[in-house]
């Protein structure tokens, strides 16, 4: 969504509300002494701009509360509010990262209790699966937003340019790479974490074996992580993808890369520049030896979700932003997709009633939802202390300081320092 005048957004959502019929009801409050509330949350520019829009109209609901909003990029995001959460001085309502929920919640005390404020927080737009996400030790402590997951992103474009078809295979990514390499594309790239992900799906397709085990142990031995050094590095020297290390959202952008690896509500961020300019970008089905094994060591969570602070002073008014921001149709309208689409029942039919259930996000969505292999993902795959070892040994053999046999043994060590293996 581009950034809008607030009053461009408000008739624009009016406009809709009308259209849609889900204008609700106004709900004012006599004009007394303000309570004020504080929102915390990360993003883009177009993101601050419609919730600085959103924030605006639910005190303009609620005349008797005032919302101070913190926000940044998600780096700035993510260091102060290790600081905040230490020092017990966050925001009122925040958004929130899954894995935040084992690091700071795990038995379920460093978050309120949201089935607290049931009352006022309509949980029954969302199901006890969805719900099970923001759960620790019994405790609901965070509602998720949308569902996420790595998805693979081709330019159809750039492909049929070059006489090929929308990849499905391993084997159609390199035979992809044989062709594009000559005029300097590669056919995919990606950050480091989506790169991760993408060849942990490889492996555990090639092994048959999880990352994890039930226990939230590491699985692969160093045979196992063996399979995923070769293959980062075969996908290297072969043209298929960039070194991580050389990785930029601009060579999406200036059409060094006909496609990339992506979360769902990154798509935007990533492709807006090429729809714009014509080109068509299609979500394909993740890759796998074999169309009927797509999804198969593949994994979803929620994109992101809001929390609300165990020490806010005032419960009642954070529950009110809080299911404002998740179920409201206003706030739905503004929103639009921007995180992927909502799991809100009321917000999702809103936004089904007002047409607005299309573009790239929504179709990696449909991808996501219609697909049955995919499993939940634990937050420690995401870890750093992961996936930083995986790159170094990955670089000892591309850069002929040691075998694959070799990186691999040291990779298993390095884990097993400081995790739980098998």
């Amino acid at each position: 969504m581009k950034a809008l005048s607030r009053a461009v957004a408000s008739a624009a959502a009016a406009v809709m509300l009308a259209q849609c019929g889900c204008a609700g009801k106004q709900i004012v409050h006599s004009q007394n002494e303000q309570t004020v509330i504080s929102l915390a949350w990360w993003g883009n520019d177009p993101r601050t701009e419609y919730t600085l829009e959103a924030v605006r109209v639910f005190e303009e609901h609620h005349p008797d509360i005032k919302v101070r909003c913190n926000y940044s990029e998600w780096s700035g995001y993510e260091a102060r509010n290790r600081i905040r959460m230490a020092s017990e001085t966050e925001s009122d309502v925040m958004q929130i990262n899954v894995g935040w929920l084992d690091d700071f919640s795990k038995d379920g005390t460093g978050y309120y209790d949201l089935n607290k404020v049931s009352d006022v927080l309509d949980l029954t737009n969302f199901s006890e699966d969805t719900l099970k996400y923001g759960t620790r030790n019994g405790v609901l402590n965070a509602i998720p937003i949308a569902m996420n997951t790595e998805t693979v992103y081709i330019n159809k474009t750039m492909y049929e340019a070059h006489g090929l078809s929308i990849p499905q295979t391993w084997d159609d990514m390199f035979a992809a790479a044989d062709v594009l390499s000559k005029d300097g594309i590669y056919p995919l790239c990606g950050a480091s974490k989506a790169i991760w992900l993408y060849t942990i799906a490889y492996a555990e397709q090639k092994t048959g074996k999880s990352f994890f085990d039930e226990n939230g142990a590491i699985a692969f031995t160093p045979e196992e992580l063996q399979v995923m050094i070769e293959f980062y590095v075969d996908m290297v020297d072969r043209k298929v993808i960039p070194k991580i290390e050389d990785f930029k959202k601009v060579k999406v952008e200036n059409g060094t890369c006909a496609g990339a690896v992506a979360w769902v509500s990154d798509a935007i961020n990533y492709f807006g520049s090429s729809i714009e300019n014509g080109d068509e970008i299609v979500a394909a089905d993740y890759t796998a030896f074999s169309p009927s094994d797509s999804g198969a060591g593949w994994y979803e969570k929620p994109a992101t979700l809001y929390a609300m602070s165990k020490n806010t002073a005032h419960p009642e008014e954070a529950a009110m932003l809080l299911d404002f921001l998740l179920n409201n149709k206003e706030m739905a309208l503004l929103q639009g997709v921007e995180k992927g689409i909502p799991i809100s029942k009321s917000a999702q039919s809103c936004l089904d009633e007002a047409g607005m259930l299309s573009g790239l996000q929504y179709e990696a969505s449909v991808v996501m939802d219609n697909n049955n292999k995919l499993r939940e993902m634990s937050p420690l795959i995401e870890n750093t202390s992961l996936i930083n070892p995986f790159n170094d040994a990955a670089n000892l053999v591309l850069y002929d300081k040691a075998t694959a046999e070799e990186a691999a043994q040291q990779l298993y060590d390095t884990y097993a320092e400081s995790f739980d293996v098998t």
